[in-house]
């Protein structure tokens, strides 16, 4: 005689499997919980709170359960999965990453409105024009370089949305500026300039490849005027080996664990690059450059852009000249400018000449302390 479903005497093996699926359910989540608080973060954090005083006031319970969040082993895949979900079912990047067309990635935050927009960048082409003052006044001479927008120079293959603001930002921007008498360094026209226009940006990340690198710095070289020392031979070599570009897009889209080549396409292919390194070609003695010779007369403040592609060794070479760099990766508009202008090397050694080079996407963006601080510095007298 068949049985149903409803069988009663289905029901102890049907028990026993929720029984035992359960029971390893709780096993692994619990060792994957000993596993994030066994973390080095996770120790630190319950360090901190394991005493009674802490328990009782909910520290101890707060480390763990943070440890839980952002610790456990098995985050990254589920983050992974989420990434390869999105990108191949929806063609999607997530919600900072916008997919174009031929596996271009674009940042999104390039594409949107910022409230209170030309506020910020009238308050912060103000700031520039104080600094430039206060420079001045103590015969330091200031070049100013505009970094346009990845998909403002990329657009063909982009195929999205772009905010009217931030179509208008850059003229806007450069409005301002000379309204001030401040005038930039044309970066945006050098590039859509150039014939059968190389990519000069990379794929898969946000900032300039190493093609566009060289050709801001040779842009920005070319516009300085000031009398500095440029006797000096710098050599940009690439390494032989060729290696997986930044990609930081792919890191947004949780997809730069992923590997390439695989029968089915996971993500993006990362962009691939032969690493270059700039050196002198007559190099000082160990402790010469810096300590014992000659002053650096070029200071270079910036964004993640000089810090990225070798900028600061292709303006090296470009202006036969040392070049100090004090860029910050995220830093912004202001963060490098802030702390060097107000930090002890600006204050021991004076250079002749400041470059700084300011992302088009940050002008527009809300004012930060950093850009509170240098405001104030600028301000302050001389």
């Amino acid at each position: 005689m068949a049985t149903t479903r409803d069988d009663p005497s289905h029901r102890p093996i049907a028990q026993r499997i929720q029984g035992a699926a359960m029971a390893l359910s709780l096993a692994v989540g619990f060792g994957l919980g000993i596993a994030a608080i066994e973390t080095p973060d996770g120790l630190k954090r319950l360090n901190a709170a394991s005493d009674f005083q802490a328990f009782l006031q909910g520290r101890t319970a707060a480390a763990i359960n943070y440890a839980l969040a952002h610790q456990l082993p098995v985050d990254g895949f589920f983050r992974a999965a989420g990434g390869v979900f999105r990108w191949r079912l929806f063609h999607s990047g997530g919600p900072q990453v916008w997919a174009g067309r031929d596996n271009w990635l674009y940042l999104i935050e390039e594409l949107r409105p910022w409230p209170e927009a030309e506020a910020n960048m009238a308050a912060r082409a103000d700031t520039l024009a104080k600094v430039r003052a206060k420079l001045a006044a103590q015969h330091i001479d200031l070049v100013v370089a505009i970094v346009p927008d990845k998909a403002r120079v990329e657009h063909e293959t982009m195929d999205g949305p772009r905010s009217a603001q931030a179509d208008a930002r850059l003229a806007a921007w450069l409005d301002l500026l000379a309204k001030r008498g401040i005038q930039p360094v044309d970066l945006n026209t050098t590039f859509m300039a150039q014939p059968n226009r190389p990519a000069l940006f990379w794929r898969t990340d946000t900032h300039w490849s190493q093609v566009g690198s060289a050709l801001a710095a040779n842009t920005i070289a070319a516009a300085v005027t000031t009398k500095i020392d440029r006797s000096h031979q710098f050599k940009t070599t690439q390494d032989a080996a060729e290696t997986d570009g930044p990609g930081d897009l792919l890191r947004l889209m949780s997809l730069d664990k992923i590997a390439d080549g695989l029968w089915i396409p996971l993500r993006p292919p990362v962009d691939r690059q032969h690493l270059e390194h700039t050196a002198e070609a007559q190099a000082e003695p160990a402790g010469g450059l810096l300590d014992d010779g000659p002053q650096v007369e070029v200071t270079l403040v910036g964004s993640s852009y000089s810090v990225n592609a070798n900028f600061a060794g292709h303006l090296q070479e470009a202006l036969h000249a040392p070049v100090l760099n004090v860029a910050e990766a995220g830093g912004g508009f202001a963060r490098a400018a802030q702390k060097y202008f107000t930090g002890k090397t600006f204050a021991e050694t004076r250079p002749k000449l400041v470059v700084w080079e300011i992302p088009e996407r940050v002008v527009g963006q809300p004012l930060v302390d950093d850009d509170k601080a240098l405001a104030g510095w600028a301000e302050a007298a001389k």
